[in-house]
């Protein structure tokens, strides 16, 4: 846990005021960084392992400051998302995100997601971490809303596990001697 606490402290720091509530989930994927990265770092085809995005559609580049507009399957409180790219780091393996539109109540959202190498079974493996921070919407508690956005992001987080690991038995890794 030393380690996950290390990478928290340096890229996952959000500062919440008092009407936010912030978390940071934790993943450990038998892939290599690369498929995971490989997934993560598709800010315009997030539908490829979010299980609750039916479409997304992205104008230009894939860089910093674009925007995506995200259709949310039925079922959720919401029915579109616009979300915008913060940042997209390619060597450090840093995704950064913020909402800033769309028919639900997560206002003032961000989350950043850092993927690092590690040894899973022997094998090249991947630690995926994703924070966030939101507004705590009016009639809600603190805990209700991290409740919330922490189910939404875990189901995220396994459905991205489920993907890269069916990737990475495709690939064949070899094991880490």
């Amino acid at each position: 846990m030393a380690v996950e606490a290390q990478y928290i402290s340096r890229h996952h720091r959000h500062q919440p005021a008092p009407n936010q509530c912030t978390s940071a989930l934790i993943k450990h994927i038998k892939a290599p960084v690369h498929l995971v990265w490989s997934l993560v770092r598709r800010f315009d085809q997030p539908q490829r392992y979010k299980p609750f995005i039916s479409r997304c559609i992205m104008n230009g580049e894939l860089s910093i400051g674009n925007v995506r507009e995200v259709n949310v399957k039925s079922g959720l409180p919401a029915t579109t998302s616009t979300e915008r790219l913060e940042l997209l780091n390619d060597e450090e393996h840093i995704l950064g995100i913020r909402i800033v539109g769309g028919d639900h109540r997560l206002r003032n959202y961000s989350s950043i997601m850092t993927v690092h190498p590690e040894v899973v079974d022997g094998r090249p493996g991947t630690l995926v971490i994703e924070s966030f921070i939101v507004d705590v919407p009016e009639g809600n508690t603190r805990d209700e809303t991290c409740y919330f956005v922490e189910a939404l992001i875990k189901c995220n987080l396994k459905s991205l596990a489920d993907v890269s690991e069916r990737m990475a038995i495709q690939d064949r890794t070899e094991p880490i001697n």
